[in-house]
């Protein structure tokens, strides 16, 4: 049942944006912020770990989980280490994510040939 609510939170997140695209005049940009300051918002007000605990992969891995991630970071930073954990939480948390995007988006350019766009 957990890769069913995955599969179907996951889809119903990736359809609503889909939506928001098609419907409205947001470029792709300020909508992939309005879902990582929701998934913040949604974990500040304890909202998004119920959510997870529900959906699993189908609310971690979109966008709203990276902002959920960034206000954990955040959040465990300013309770240890006061103002300057503001800077610092965010960057912490999420280093492993966004390395191994970096790494592997890397490896993935030099086995594929990419090519630039005419």
């Amino acid at each position: 049942m957990d890769y069913v609510n995955a599969f179907w939170i996951g889809g119903l997140i990736c359809a609503l944006v889909q939506i928001l695209l098609d419907r409205t005049k947001l470029m792709p940009g300020r909508i992939m912020v309005l879902l990582v300051c929701s998934g913040a918002v949604l974990g500040a007000l304890q909202i998004y770990e119920p959510f997870l605990k529900f959906a699993g992969a189908g609310a971690s891995v979109p966008l709203l989980g990276f902002g959920n991630v960034l206000w954990k970071g955040v959040k465990e930073a300013v309770d240890s280490h006061g103002f300057i954990g503001i800077f610092m939480g965010g960057f912490k948390a999420s280093a492993v994510g966004i390395s191994a995007a970096l790494i592997f988006g890397y490896l993935a350019s030099l086995i594929f040939e990419p090519k630039m766009k005419k």
